[in-house]
């Protein structure tokens, strides 16, 4: 579940302070156990491969100004703000460029919103204008999906972050199982590679042990605060980095055991602007 405002920063004030991500409407659901087809990763060796240590920064309340960049190594922002152009000024500055795109859910204004026919969308996610999207009518968005990459490549976005691939963990109004979600990750980690990015898996703890092999890294939202970071040490352990943010926890409570995990954690505010605590420093 992602944690972040866009276009609604000035609407969701009241639902960030109320509601913790990741476990607003959440159902329990077992984990995969079971064998399940599934396509073959696809190989990408021109895609940038991060190494385990990456500063970074996750801005996606606003594209940041070319003028302000941090001097990191990586930005994460919104794959539809940001434009072509600013990607360009942080390449020049030697920094890698994240296309944020949410893939398991309906964002209202979204240009290509209307794409989504009704029978896809299912129950809010917790965020106003959002809906989950019934993943297993995968003929019907992936199609949008491969766009949405498509669209990242034309900016030359580095990587994609695809947010809400873990609908099977919550009440999304649809009868989705592990094995389709399973399924459905495979399909865009395999559709951002096919055009040449990597891709970093949101979340979906549960499934690490069969997606790890098809994404290049992870990104994480509380793992400490709700005490289940022990499943992204396989990352870290396959030489893939792992990203971590922390909202409510202070910098002191996490930071020491984020460093010797050797995860690359951030204390950041729910709207994911430009404020941030770096445990590393950078």
């Amino acid at each position: 579940m992602k944690v972040r405002l866009a276009s609604l920063s000035l609407v969701c004030a009241a639902v960030l302070s109320a509601w913790a991500p990741g476990r607003a409407g959440a159902v329990a659901r077992p984990p995969v156990t079971a064998p399940v087809a599934v396509a073959a990763p696809l190989a990408c060796p021109t895609c940038w491969h991060p190494g385990r240590r990456v500063s970074w920064q996750w801005q996606l309340s606003s594209p940041p100004k070319a003028s302000a960049l941090l001097n990191v190594a990586m930005y994460d922002v919104d794959g539809f703000e940001t434009a072509k152009r600013l990607v360009t000024k942080m390449h020049a500055k030697g920094i890698k460029a994240v296309c944020y795109l949410s893939a398991g859910s309906w964002e209202k204004w979204r240009p290509d919103a209307g794409a989504f026919p009704d029978s896809v969308l299912g129950k809010s996610n917790g965020w106003p204008g959002e809906r989950w999207l019934d993943i297993r009518k995968r003929s019907v968005l992936a199609p949008i999906m491969r766009a949405r990459v498509r669209m990242c490549a034309r900016k030359h976005f580095d990587a994609i972050e695809f947010d809400n691939v873990d609908g099977y963990e919550n009440a999304t109004g649809f009868p989705l199982t592990g094995a389709e979600q399973l399924r459905y990750d495979v399909f865009l980690a395999n559709a951002a590679h096919r055009r040449g990015m990597s891709v970093l898996l949101k979340n979906d703890l549960d499934q690490i042990p069969k997606l790890l092999r098809y994404f290049d890294g992870a990104l994480n939202e509380q793992c400490f605060q709700y005490r289940e970071c022990g499943a992204l040490r396989r990352f870290v352990r396959a030489g893939k980095p792992v990203f971590n943010v922390e909202y409510k926890l202070a910098a002191s409570a996490f930071c020491p055991k984020a460093n010797a995990r050797n995860f690359n954690s951030l204390k950041k505010r729910l709207s994911l602007d430009a404020w941030r605590v770096p445990c590393r420093g950078s």
